[in-house]
């Protein structure tokens, strides 16, 4: 694999967003551009298992750290404003679209928060793209009503407050050495703004709201044995959305990090059959 370059880049808000590149292997024209946004509480380098296999079936990867997460600005877990990371995902489909042919696919792969995050910028349009790959997208952050009310009211009384987020890292894959390299891991963070948590809360229901109107084919993948996210949401949103444009894959025994699993490798298998379904190998020469 390609080693990772790691630059940065300035959103339109003048907030330095940490980039990585990870070029395809040879020189050839790949055959496809991936935008990695990562979740709640990590970063983008975290997505080099994810880049590796991309980058071998022929897609060049670019991923960011997400506002208040990873080598980007911000504190940890703050959010400025409550669409501040779908601008910022703008941003950088713009910067991507600057370096490549417009021939040239632009896929998005968003997981647990960054799945939200890339599902309401899908749904609202924000830029085109032309395929979208859904990793336990938190459109369900299985919250019961009075929690939900209790957020709704600290939203509204100190929007900037962080509090621990709540998430247990045993719970993020079934492998030991994945969940200790998570706990080690001095870029990832526990905190959540109360303006995140609301973000958060009130773009799920209007992304699985929004399903019976799906347009861009969109791979959907997501643990049944999800602990960090309700899969109530995924399930909800596949079965109101257009089968011929959503492709859905329930992993009944995976725990939240699918490409983290101790077993994998269905999870890839399906990924990649339907990327290489989709988008040819580009003709050399």
């Amino acid at each position: 694999m390609t080693d990772s370059t790691l630059f940065p880049f300035t959103a339109l808000g003048l907030d330095r967003l940490a980039q990585r590149f990870w070029p395809t292997l040879d020189d050839s024209e790949p055959r496809g551009v991936v935008i990695l946004v990562h979740g709640l509480g990590e970063h983008v380098a975290r997505y080099e298992r994810v880049a590796e296999r991309l980058n071998q079936w022929g897609f060049a990867v670019r991923g960011y750290d997400q506002f208040g997460h990873g080598q980007s600005d911000g504190a940890r877990g703050a959010l400025p404003s409550q669409e501040r990371l779908i601008e910022d995902l703008a941003d950088v489909v713009d910067d991507a679209r600057m370096g490549m042919p417009d021939h040239m696919p632009l896929i998005l792969l968003g997981h647990s928060l960054g799945g939200l995050v890339a599902a309401r910028f899908v749904a609202r349009a924000v830029r085109p793209v032309d395929a979208l790959v859904l990793s336990s997208p938190a459109l369900d952050p299985g919250l019961r009503p009075v929690r939900r009310a209790l957020l709704r009211l600290m939203y509204r009384l100190a929007p900037d407050l962080r509090l621990r987020n709540g998430l247990s890292p045993r719970h993020l894959s079934h492998d030991a050495a994945v969940v200790q390299a998570y706990r080690a891991d001095s870029l990832v963070h526990d905190r959540i703004s109360m303006r995140l948590a609301h973000f958060i809360t009130e773009a799920a229901p209007d992304a699985v709201a929004q399903a019976p109107r799906w347009s861009v084919p969109t791979l959907l993948l997501y643990a049944g044995a999800d602990r960090l996210v309700d899969p109530a949401g995924s399930r909800a949103f596949a079965a109101a959305a257009p089968p011929q444009v959503v492709t859905a894959h329930c992993f009944e025994s995976l725990y939240h990090e699918i490409f983290n699993e101790a077993q994998p490798e269905p999870v890839f298998a399906v990924l990649q059959e339907w990327l290489q379904s989709r988008f040819a190998v580009p003709p050399q020469g």
